[in-house]
């Protein structure tokens, strides 16, 4: 029994140490395997969390640079929004102040335009004013004229007529012979509308002569105007053996007035003519004769149709003695063409009584 004791026992402390050793070899080969592990893991766990951090570090900061692209990218675009605004109204600024500004240079160029038409009235008031003065030393030279009369060119002249004294009496035929200084034509005319008769030529060349008569009286003269055909009788009604005075423009105007509107017809009846010059007192010192012929009757009214050239001349002569002695005639004479004995007669008339004889032309005044 002992025996067997003692050898397990050898066997077992040869197989322990060997197993022990063995073992320990692996552990200490383990140790070392994972010695070498651990550093190496730990080298690479080391970097990637280096990695990871730096990794981290740039998301964070890309997100930080990206939360700050937005913030600017806002801030731009709000930024952006201002100025188009701003922009806006300094263009609708810009548009007002150029709407002002048109407006300022149309002011101005009214301006300018009102200052020109001013100067220029004022020139043409100057040159007004120089014409009114030598107008008026004309008037204070040769006499102030009370009524305006514009001719043509130079033809308001009348050679030889004399206008002085203080009293005249204008005497106006109004005939039927008036209407033309044809006779045919007179008869057509005569037949005519009323308002066609006073467009005649020769009838309104009359009124103008009487016009540019009395445009030359002075403020102070004393004048009648009387027209006759069959009877005599004024111009300016009421008015019968009264002197007018010049000076009374007014009533110059309405002598004018009348005429216009007078139509001329019936006969001449020259001896009522010259017994207005007898009846006015005082007297006239200057008689004017407007007439284109010689007189075909003595009264208001005749019976006769046709009166013969001696017989007219009759009738001058027993007219003439009805004028008062002493008074110069002068004649214009508006000729009918066929009364021959009208041009001489008036002229002896004039002659005899010192006074002037002419024969309108056409054109005048």
């Amino acid at each position: 029994m002992a025996r067997k004791r003692r050898s397990m026992e050898i066997y077992s402390m040869s197989s322990l140490d060997c197993m022990s050793c063995g073992f320990g070899a692996v552990i200490l080969f383990f140790m070392i395997i994972n010695s070498h592990v651990n550093a190496t893991t730990e080298n690479d766990n080391s970097e990637l969390m280096a990695e990871t951090n730096r990794l981290e570090i740039e998301v964070l900061e890309g997100r930080k640079n990206l939360a700050l692209a937005r913030n600017t990218k806002q801030k731009l675009e709000v930024e952006k929004e201002d100025a188009e605004s701003k922009i806006a109204q300094i263009i609708a600024l810009i548009q007002e102040l150029q709407a002002e500004l048109d407006k300022y240079d149309n002011d101005t160029l009214a301006k300018i335009e009102r200052v020109e038409k001013l100067q220029s009235d004022i020139k043409s008031l100057e040159e007004e004013v120089k014409r009114l003065l030598a107008i008026k030393q004309e008037q204070d030279q040769a006499g102030e004229q009370v009524v305006e009369f514009k001719g043509d060119g130079d033809r308001q002249y009348l050679t030889g007529l004399r206008l002085g004294g203080e009293r005249t009496l204008i005497l106006v035929d109004r005939s039927t012979s008036m209407l033309s200084d044809e006779v045919y034509k007179v008869i057509l005319r005569r037949n005519r509308p009323e308002e066609e008769q006073l467009r005649s030529r020769k009838w309104r060349q009359v009124i103008a002569s009487v016009n540019w008569l009395t445009s030359q009286f002075s403020p102070e003269d004393q004048y009648q105007i009387y027209m006759f055909n069959n009877v005599a009788e004024p111009v300016i009604r009421g008015t019968e053996g009264v002197w007018l005075t010049a000076g009374d423009g007014q009533q110059l105007v309405e002598a004018t007035r009348v005429l216009r509107r007078t139509v001329p017809k019936n006969g001449t009846n020259m001896h009522a003519a010259f017994a207005v010059a007898k009846s006015l007192s005082p007297r006239p010192d200057n008689i004017i004769l407007l007439v284109d012929g010689m007189p075909t009757m003595d009264a208001a009214t005749t019976d006769k149709t046709r009166v013969g050239a001696s017989e007219r001349l009759n009738l001058f002569a027993r007219a003439v003695r009805e004028l008062p002695p002493g008074v110069p005639v002068n004649i214009m004479l508006f000729p009918m063409n066929g009364d021959f004995n009208a041009p001489i007669s008036f002229w002896s008339l004039a002659l005899s009584t010192k006074g002037s004889f002419l024969t309108v032309s056409r054109d005048w005044p």
